[in-house]
């Protein structure tokens, strides 16, 4: 699986970043697990293709002791198996590593 991986967070750093989660609704069903949206413009074609059968579209984020991972396959949240579930584009991928510096700023956490 192809991730994005921070190391070296505090216990707190960590807590600041699941209570914001939680704020932004993105709990999965999995304690630690959060499912990120992805923009509706950086869907690829055939995502598109298929709003109306498996949107949302997410990437998970898994929060543990001192690290976060971001995986880079984009899932959809109603159907495991599907043409549209695949890897995140450069472009998307390149958004959502600045969106979660951009988080970890607000929130005061320096990497």
């Amino acid at each position: 699986m192809r991730t994005y991986r921070i190391d070296d967070l505090q216990n707190d750093e960590c807590q600041r970043l699941v209570e914001r989660f939680h704020e932004l609704e993105c709990n999965a069903d999995i304690e630690d697990l959060y499912w990120l949206p992805v923009p509706q413009s950086m869907l690829s074609d055939i995502q598109k293709e298929h709003q109306e059968t498996c949107a949302p579209y997410v990437m998970a984020l898994e929060i543990i002791p001192g690290a976060l991972s971001l995986e880079m396959l984009v899932r959809s949240r109603t159907k495991l198996r599907c043409d549209c579930v695949h890897y995140a584009s450069p472009e998307l991928q390149i958004h959502m590593i600045t969106y979660l510096h951009e988080l970890l700023e607000e929130l005061d956490i320096h990497v």
